[in-house]
């Protein structure tokens, strides 16, 4: 039964779906379609619904039951007769109705047949035991349990279940000769293989206690000597030959090397001299150290000589894990589409523009350059340098490019990498706001940006490596590097950010400037080409080559 929020919840639903009902059941889960019709034909006619479900009126009668309840009993007790004869009801509505009017037929007398008394849960468990173990027949546990054959199965399968067998007795075939030879050889075979993989366990676990290998080494990579020490460490436990055969070492090695042991040492005092220096030094010393301070002890010794004892004897200065470096921190906006991929050709000015961010250290600290480079030309459309990497410096250089192309109608691909300045909220609504088209490299690969590196990589060859700079300021630094791309231009550069006077040439920077905005003006006129066009392209033209 739905409660009254149910129906009209879906009611309201069905109307504010245009009555589609399957719609309705669907969102929703309930109702059956039936259901949902009636409730939507009770809220029209009453304009909503009764807050709970009315009774229906009884199907039979007191009359019709009392019918069926003589004819019942007066033919003989037969529920399938009054059945027939009537055609109502059904038994279950019958037998309720006997008990209901006639409740003196419905007793009952339980009785329990005598000897039959119910069995304990421990002689139930016995019987259960003795049966799966029987040495006789399962009729006969039956009768000394006081049960049947199949009261005591019964039992069996509610103790244990019917998938274990009833009798767990296996006959015993004795075994004939043969088998039981083949079985020792088994169990002799096994034997073996037991003590070869002990062998090679213990080998392994002495190997890292005296020699200091880890638990994964391979025992025939080990030297002559060290073998020798392994088998002197457990020829009390295993036999020579087994030993040898083990480590793939001679019979005449073994005794070599074991010769070569006992003889004194002849770094021994060296030994002690290297261990109590490196104790006395908060085991901190190196071999370099250690040697150092062994000349001054009057011994001499070689490093090779220092590091092999200090090896030996497993002195080794503790170091720390130097991490790698690793600055990124996931994407922070969607990355667009690589459009200029690779092709740095442009046919025309303000088409295609590249722009990046490097670094100058010098002694008195460190400069950062970004330009904004045309692919037309190859000259720099507009830079900034400053002290520091930050969005306002990017912005600027921006802001700047922008400017200088005002009054054109291009509007350029501006292709950089994937850093953080590049995707800040203020670049992107610079960008935005002129109109101008985003293209990024792919992750890490320089490459998709080879003409603004290789640009840098000019700078640099011919202005910054070659030079000293270790008595050259800040400001001294930048003023220098505006000069120069100033001066690689051929003072053509169309805007600068850094705050200075203009060039002499600014009256040429600017017919310049006008001369490539008029050659876009007529280039991009959608008339068809004329004569007084084709003598405006030559002049521009000639300009611009008297300029250059």
């Amino acid at each position: 039964m739905f409660s009254y929020e149910d129906r009209i919840r879906a009611v309201r639903l069905c109307l504010k779906l245009g009555k589609r009902i399957g719609a309705t059941i669907r969102q929703l889960g309930y109702p059956t379609k039936n259901s949902l019709k009636a409730w939507h034909r009770e809220y029209e006619q009453c304009h909503d619904l009764r807050a709970g479900y009315v009774r229906s009126r009884l199907r039979y009668s007191d009359d019709q039951k009392k019918v069926a309840i003589d004819h019942y009993l007066s033919h003989g007790r037969c529920a399938a007769a009054t059945l027939r004869a009537l055609g109502y009801p059904s038994r279950e509505t019958l037998a309720i109705w006997i008990e209901e009017l006639c409740p003196e037929i419905s007793k009952r007398i339980v009785g329990r047949a005598v000897g039959s008394v119910p069995k304990s849960q421990r002689v139930k468990q016995a019987a259960v035991i003795e049966l799966c173990t029987r040495e006789q027949s399962a009729r006969v546990v039956a009768e000394k349990a006081g049960v049947s054959r199949p009261t005591l199965y019964n039992w069996k399968n509610q103790l244990l279940g019917r998938e274990v067998l009833a009798s767990m007795k296996r006959k015993k075939k004795p075994a004939s000769d043969h088998e039981r030879a083949e079985l020792e050889q088994q169990v002799e075979s096994l034997r073996r293989d037991i003590r070869q993989l002990q062998l090679e366990h213990d080998i392994l676990k002495k190997a890292n206690e005296l020699i200091k290998k880890g638990m994964g080494i391979n025992p025939q990579l080990l030297s002559n000597r060290e073998k020798t020490m392994l088998i002197d460490a457990l020829k009390q436990t295993y036999a020579l030959p087994e030993l040898l055969a083990a480590l793939g070492l001679a019979r005449s090695s073994y005794f070599y090397h074991r010769a070569r042991l006992s003889v004194a040492d002849r770094h021994d005092d060296a030994r002690r001299a290297i261990a109590d220096i490196f104790e006395l030094n908060h085991r901190c010393y190196g071999y370099r150290r250690i040697r150092a301070a062994l000349i001054r002890q009057q011994v001499f010794i070689s490093e090779k000589v220092v590091r092999r004892l200090m090896r030996q004897e497993g002195l080794a200065a503790a170091t720390t894990k130097r991490r790698r470096y690793g600055f990124y921190r996931g994407e922070i906006s969607p990355a667009p589409e690589n459009i200029i991929n690779r092709d740095f050709y442009a046919a025309v000015p303000n088409q295609k523009w590249l722009t990046d961010l490097t670094e100058f250290q010098i002694p008195a600290g460190k400069v950062y350059l970004s330009p904004v480079i045309d692919c037309f030309d190859g000259l720099v459309v507009s830079w900034s340098i400053g002290t520091r990497p930050d969005a306002e410096l990017v912005n600027t250089m921006l802001d700047s490019a922008i400017e200088s192309m005002a009054g054109c109608m291009e509007r350029p691909v501006v292709h950089s990498d994937r850093g953080a300045h590049y995707r800040w909220p203020g670049w992107l609504s610079h960008m935005q706001a002129a109109r101008l088209t985003r293209s990024m490299s792919r992750k890490g690969c320089s490459p998709d940006n080879a003409a603004c590196e290789g640009f840098f990589g000019r700078l640099k060859t011919d202005l910054f490596y070659p030079r000293d700079w270790r008595a050259t300021t800040i400001d001294q630094f930048i003023e220098i590097v505006d000069s120069y791309i100033r001066g690689t231009t051929q003072n053509g550069s169309r805007s600068r950010s850094a705050p200075s006077a203009l060039s002499n040439t600014g009256k040429v920077l600017e017919s310049r400037h006008k001369s490539v905005q008029e050659f876009s003006r007529t280039r991009l006129s959608p008339a068809a080409p004329t004569l007084d066009s084709c003598v405006s392209y030559l002049t521009i033209a000639r300009s611009l080559l008297a300029l250059d």
